[in-house]
């Protein structure tokens, strides 16, 4: 792909836009988000919040540890070290300089503020609305839709500080809808690497600390560590991926860097190539091209789902993985293609019931299932169009996964929020 062709700018702007550090979660990270921003335009420190929320924020939000608030879990906790602590200028890094005095504040804060949850008005799957009040009568307001970041109403009593339609977004994005398998192949053999390095260098640095993390400190289930012991390539690339996931669900305060707004998905996109392009040895070009590859195709695969669905992203991503190693390994175009619906048909009934330590077991998963689509391949299997939901061609078949997991899934998602809730 010549640098000239608008299609290699708008490349190397998605990987940009996509591939962004977060501390924690990232959906109890853009509630504590809005509780800052609901906070700054205070004169005086909250006395009350109010957080109005979607069914996914309920469900990616219930059961994870928010990080540098002592091991708390839930939207309370989440909004509270965001209105007590948080940086707003810091977006998904809010509260990453939390003190252990700001702890304390949280704790007191928790104890004796008032702090009401409640359902979102809208019937937005991303819908965050914090509304933070003084001791004065001032009252400040945050909503964030859409995506992590987006600030669609910022306001101070009954001044409107910003306001945005919930269609608009916080930055200008470059089009998905333009992503192919083959256009995406295409910039990762050709791009320059000095392009892609500086954001690729910054994800295999994040995401390779919180996986050693992981590695050597009990977190989650350990699902890392049990993949890991077998010390074959294979197992390995599986458990640093996990590992990292068993180290963020419980808490751990590193950076990640996300893929599609979320940490499980840069992992799982990064770090099985990563373990790949090291035993192979192929050197530093062809893994950054690799991890291009593998990246800008998670991002394709999850781009047509939406944000947040009842479909686990981590398929996305391992699918991904697994055809970026098949090109490590000197896979064209037609095994790429294969490997990820070989993939897709295996794993895209994997559900996400919300962000927890089980999200490392379904990385494996989702890894083991695009290496194997990748070794099906090498051994001349395939699955064919009609094969349920397998259309003829790639593409096809990634837009019958997405209508899938945006439509198909709307219900259960619905009912997967009432059991948490039950629980």
């Amino acid at each position: 792909m010549n640098k000239t062709d608008r299609r290699y700018q708008m490349h190397l702007d998605i990987l940009q836009e996509e591939l962004l550090p977060a501390l924690g979660c990232t959906e109890p990270i853009a509630v504590a988000y809005a509780a800052a921003n609901a906070r700054s335009v205070l004169p005086g420190a909250p006395e009350r919040l109010e957080v109005a929320v979607s069914n996914n924020i309920v469900k990616n939000v219930k059961s994870v540890i928010v990080p540098n608030t002592g091991g708390l879990k839930g939207i309370q906790a989440a909004a509270a070290i965001g209105a007590v602590a948080g940086n707003e200028k810091l977006a998904l890094e809010v509260i990453s300089s939390v003190t252990e005095r700001d702890r304390e504040s949280l704790r007191k804060f928790l104890a004796e503020k008032e702090i009401l949850v409640k359902p979102a008005e809208s019937t937005d799957v991303f819908d965050i609305r914090v509304d933070a009040f003084d001791g004065e009568g001032n009252h400040g307001v945050c909503r964030i839709q859409k995506t992590h970041t987006n600030v669609t109403l910022l306001a101070k009593n009954d001044v409107i500080l910003l306001r945005r339609d919930d269609a608009q977004s916080d930055r200008q994005l470059a089009n998905r809808e333009m992503l192919s398998v083959e256009g995406i192949l295409d910039f990762a053999q050709t791009c320059e690497l000095e392009d892609i390095k500086p954001v690729l260098s910054r994800q295999i640095r994040c995401n390779s600390a919180i996986s050693n993390e992981g590695l050597k400190t009990p977190y989650g289930a350990n699902i890392g560590k049990l993949f890991t012991n077998r010390q074959d390539l294979r197992s390995r690339a599986i458990g640093r991926a996990a590992a990292g996931s068993d180290a963020r669900m419980s808490g751990c305060d590193l950076p990640v860097i996300i893929n599609s707004g979320s940490g499980n998905q840069g992992m799982t996109a990064s770090l099985p190539v990563l373990t790949y392009a090291e035993e192979l040895q192929v050197g530093e070009e062809k893994t950054y091209r690799a991890l291009a590859l593998s990246n800008l195709l998670t991002i394709h695969l999850r781009s047509g789902i939406g944000t947040l669905s009842a479909y686990c992203g981590a398929v996305s991503a391992g699918s991904a993985a697994g055809a970026a190693v098949c090109w490590l390994q000197g896979g064209d175009y037609d095994a790429i293609a294969h490997t990820l619906v070989n993939s897709l048909a295996i794993v895209s009934g994997i559900i996400c019931d919300g962000a927890k330590p089980s999200c490392a077991a379904k990385i494996a998963c989702a890894v083991d299932a695009g290496l194997f689509g990748w070794e099906m391949y090498q051994n001349g299997q395939q699955f064919f169009g009609g094969d349920g939901i397998v259309e003829k061609g790639v593409e096809n078949t990634i837009r019958n996964v997405s209508r899938l997991g945006r439509d198909g899934m709307r219900q259960t998602d619905d009912e997967i929020v009432k059991i948490m809730i039950e629980c």
